[in-house]
């Protein structure tokens, strides 16, 4: 093994030694290209090296513009009930914060009007509310509201309650429809959720309604190295 193969994994060790150790915990920046090159006494290049490796096992992620971070581990959500992503959060002993990106009125177009069974052109509350994990964006949601379910959704500012609790306690979900996919996603959502190029999204897409009436369409995007979904059920005998 060459003298430039055993400083890179020097540096490596030394990354998942902090880890393990508890120096950097999930979701905390561990040190740059440059510090490293202090740290270890080593060439850039022998830094990047480690730190591109340890990104392409998943150990690390990288967030455009601030460093590279402790993955976290994969978070798990149950397709057979609805639950806050704050409460999930916060039930991992995680902190939590919201940002509200958009709150507006708008026209359904033609893919709303086929997605909620509504006319084309119908007005629509629509909100989009970026959800974060320990300061990293962990969910992007997407929320279309017809308005007669929730007259005041639109003077809403989504920091003490997440549009689903707030929806849920004025029309409580009798019914719900899922359907979950992997995409690629626009440039405005990757760059939010700061995912790396070759990465994919999760795609949550979910109906609600209360009784008869149709309260919300969302689309739900998720980081695809940090999250996953899944369901147990036991049939009926």
């Amino acid at each position: 093994m060459s003298k430039t193969s055993t400083l890179y994994i020097h540096v490596k060790d030394y990354v998942l030694a902090g880890i393990s150790n508890g120096s950097w915990l999930a979701g905390e920046r561990v040190p740059s290209e440059n510090e490293l090159v202090d740290l270890c006494k080593v060439s850039r290049m022998t830094a990047r090296r480690a730190l591109q490796e340890l990104l392409l096992e998943g150990t690390l992620v990288r967030i455009k513009g601030k460093g590279s971070y402790v993955a976290q581990e994969k978070q798990h959500s149950s397709l057979l009930q609805i639950s806050s992503i704050s409460t999930e959060i916060r039930a991992r002993g995680m902190e939590y914060k919201s940002e509200l990106v958009q709150l507006s009125v708008v026209n359904a177009d033609d893919f709303l009007a086929h997605a909620m069974g509504i006319k084309r052109d119908f007005q629509l509350y629509h909100s989009t509310v970026l959800h974060f994990q320990n300061d990293l964006p962990i969910q992007l949601e997407l929320r279309w509201v017809i308005p007669e379910a929730a007259p005041e959704y639109i003077n809403q500012s989504f920091l003490e309650q997440t549009p689903g609790e707030y929806l849920t306690e004025l029309a409580p979900v009798t019914e719900a429809e899922h359907n979950i996919e992997a995409v690629i996603g626009n440039r405005e959502t990757r760059e939010l959720l700061t995912v790396q190029k070759e990465e994919a999204l999760l795609l949550l897409s979910r109906k609600t309604w209360c009784g008869v009436r149709l309260v919300s369409f969302a689309k739900l995007y998720h980081p695809g190295d940090s999250y996953s979904f899944g369901t147990k059920f036991k049939p009926n005998k």
